[in-house]
């Protein structure tokens, strides 16, 4: 259950105990430098990519098969290579090979030109008005990372890496649908404790006055695991809160695919105002169809009460 769709009473504390984690069994542990000594190799790239192209996420591809594929004479030289795949990249069954979770991700990041390809875009019209001008917003690509901003004022909405594989073959009118989609999946996906990068536990908590921002409340998103950290707002974290899905969905809003930088509550902190600071305590007023939904929230970003507060000019 998202950690957003607990509700309580400003303060309260939950009296349940937590079990104990479970300890994980390791079956086996690459260094760091070792990966890139297994992968720093042409056959072996050239393995990876022929699974690939033979099916192998869904059905086991043949020993033979593999071999044909793979430009190279010697059986017993590709056999090494192979080898030095399997167990860790590559998983080996009685009917041949199939990637492992890291083989698959090595092979959506080299042959997907995430980590071999660097793209530009220049600016394009983006939908939405500024939250601080209401000028026309535009879009555009570089250094990896997609921004939306106003051409008025100047103002950013939203700056965030976006895969360059992403461009292909989308208009940008798709380019925008699916960064709202990568964005807020990763924001909601953090939000709920799960590091989007390694899928380890993230620890959330507000930030009052950052340094390196204009925001006066933001949230911090930190993974135990590998130390991954988002901030933002915090209306984008709360996306995929129970009472903020319904209460905008009972208006005909469907915040799952309207783009978030069109909500001023989640590109800045207009709507957010601090009513407590021992303990900290934030509040967002949410407006909609002439309605707001006031959402209380505690320094780990966790809803602690609702209201809705209706009849309210926008």
């Amino acid at each position: 259950m998202s950690q957003f769709d607990r509700t309580a009473d400003a303060g309260a504390e939950a009296d349940t105990e937590r079990a104990d984690p479970p300890t994980p069994r390791t079956e086996s542990r690459m260094l760091p430098a070792e990966v890139f000594s297994v992968l720093g190799n042409d056959t072996r790239v050239d393995i990876l990519r022929a699974l690939l192209e033979l099916g192998a996420d869904d059905d086991p591809v043949s020993f033979t098969d593999l071999f044909e594929r793979v430009d190279i004479d010697d059986s017993a030289n590709f056999s090494y290579h192979l080898r030095k795949l399997t167990g860790h990249f590559v998983k080996q069954g009685d009917d041949g090979y199939e990637f492992r979770s890291p083989g698959r991700k090595v092979v959506s990041a080299i042959f997907t030109g995430t980590l071999t390809e660097r793209a530009q875009l220049g600016f394009f019209p983006a939908s939405g008005d500024c939250y601080d001008c209401g000028g026309d917003l535009h879009g555009w690509y570089v250094d990896d990372t997609l921004t939306i901003g106003c051409t008025d004022c100047g103002a950013v909405q939203v700056s965030y890496p976006f895969p360059s594989g992403g461009l292909d073959d989308r208009s940008t009118e798709d380019l925008l649908a699916a960064f709202h989609h990568y964005v807020r999946h990763h924001y909601c996906l953090a939000a709920d404790g799960v590091c989007p990068e390694c899928t380890g536990s993230v620890e959330t908590t507000l930030v009052r006055d950052p340094d390196d921002s204009d925001l006066d409340v933001a949230v911090e998103h930190v993974c135990e695991r590998c130390n991954y950290r988002l901030r933002s707002t915090l209306g984008v974290t709360l996306l995929d809160a129970a009472p903020v899905l319904v209460f905008f969905a009972e208006r005909d809003v469907d915040l799952s695919t309207e783009p978030f930088w069109h909500f001023d509550w989640c590109v800045s902190d207009t709507r957010t105002a601090v009513v407590s600071e021992d303990p900290l305590r934030v509040e967002l007023a949410l407006p909609c169809e002439g309605d707001e939904l006031h959402v209380r929230v505690d320094e780990a970003g966790a809803v602690v009460d609702t209201a809705v507060v209706e009849g309210l000019t926008q």
